[in-house]
């Protein structure tokens, strides 16, 4: 059990030196209060056996400190029911650390346990992991601790961040058919153009006749890829590489945000799914006693995107100086007159945080309906645009031949 060390007022108004024994620092307030006493100042004694355990499996799970999702969101409810039901923190972690598979995660949960039995609050143990626990779960854990309702907020952070995971899997469910069929149509003209075509050049070469343009081209292109083969894997990484570059400056990443959001069908699905993401977050966290002035500032790092990010930073110098959230939302032109006018509501009905959960459920919605759109548009568009290649190189590589025939009649 953690020692604590204790500088007291007894009935008396003489100061008393001590050391308490207790679970907690609370727990060693109450202890003192009980006999009498009132705490002046109250700090753990570091054990010296137990610091160096701590220490020594935090590092253990640093190493590979990256957990799953999934991972993170069953903890958190089955923390939730734990919690409700009364059993202390402590046990709780240890309880669902037992649960855990050997790995990096049950290393974490290890650590925090021990750093909890220490006196640190949950809040400090598990922001010594921020890969795995981010600042949004921090801040909604540590507003749970304040309010004495640690369960309510597991609660609702577990079933929020299932809602993310599900909105993020149909995006990304969404993109996997379009990314097979361009992958399949890619290697399929990789091999005309490399095996095909040549066979066709060595016939053209021997009718020695000029050939049409179009032909001229493909063969051009077929003799291009087969010198210079070994550079098209590299295309999708220098592409990849060039827009990292870019995203790099704070001027580049707002280009390149503002081009992403004024892509058709997908630039609407990413606004969507940000917006929806931005009130989903602030209405939790604004439920669970987090200030506003905080919460905003948490959603801006969480977003994930500079076009509304820039329009936080605005709700937040607003909010602030004394003003409300609806109007900085409406100058920004990224939300909407109804999501600013809903705003607008909650903030005079004292019920923003329901609000803006129901805002985030009918954008979720739009995302739903708008991924099934695109994925039906795309379908089409994959089918006409393999066509017009393929129909463009059969069409190059008779042309000569018609001609051919032509001569020959």
């Amino acid at each position: 059990m953690p020692v604590f060390a204790v500088e007291a007022v007894d009935v008396n108004g003489q100061k008393v030196n001590r050391e308490v024994n207790a679970s907690s620092k609370d727990d060693a307030i109450k202890q003192l209060r009980s006999e009498g006493l009132r705490p002046q100042r109250v700090s753990m004694k570091t054990r010296p056996s137990a610091a160096p355990k701590a220490e020594k499996k935090r590092k253990k799970a640093g190493l590979f400190d990256r957990v799953k999702h999934g991972q993170i969101v069953t903890f958190t409810s089955q923390l939730s029911t734990l919690q409700d039901a009364g059993l202390a923190i402590v046990r709780s972690v240890k309880v669902l650390e037992e649960q855990q598979k050997p790995g990096r995660f049950r290393d974490q949960l290890a650590a925090v346990s021990e750093e909890v039995e220490q006196g640190s609050t949950f809040s400090e143990a598990l922001s010594k992991y921020p890969k795995s626990f981010d600042k949004l779960y921090i801040s909604m854990v540590k507003a749970g601790e304040a309010g004495g309702v640690l369960d309510i907020i597991l609660n609702r952070l577990a079933g929020f961040m299932d809602k993310s995971q599900k909105l993020k899997k149909k995006i990304k469910s969404a993109m996997v058919y379009p990314v097979a069929v361009i992958s399949v149509a890619v290697i399929i003209v990789f091999f005309i153009m490399a095996f095909v075509v040549p066979s066709f050049q060595k016939m053209f070469e021997d009718l020695g006749q000029n050939l049409p343009a179009p032909t001229q081209l493909l063969l051009n292109a077929s003799n291009l890829l087969k010198s210079y083969w070994f550079l098209v894997p590299g295309i999708p990484f220098l592409f990849v590489m060039t827009f990292k570059l870019i995203a790099r400056s704070e001027r580049g990443r707002l280009v390149v945000d503002r081009a992403m959001l004024s892509l058709p069908v997908f630039g609407l699905i990413m606004k969507k799914g940000s917006i929806a993401r931005f009130c989903r977050t602030l209405g939790t966290l604004i439920a669970s006693g987090v200030p506003i002035l905080e919460a905003l500032r948490i959603v801006k790092d969480a977003i994930g995107n500079v076009i509304i990010a820039n329009a936080i930073e605005d709700v937040h110098g607003s909010i602030r100086e004394g003003d409300t959230i609806a109007d900085p939302l409406r100058q920004s032109g990224v939300f909407d007159d109804l999501l600013v006018n809903m705003i607008d509501v909650g903030e005079e009905t004292g019920e923003l945080d329901k609000m803006l959960m129901k805002i985030a459920d009918n954008y979720e919605d739009d995302v739903d309906v708008a991924v099934e759109g695109m994925s039906s548009l795309l379908e089409p568009m994959l089918i006409v645009g393999m066509g017009t290649v393929v129909g463009f190189i059969v069409v190059a590589l008779f042309m000569p031949l018609i001609e051919i025939i032509k001569n020959i009649g």
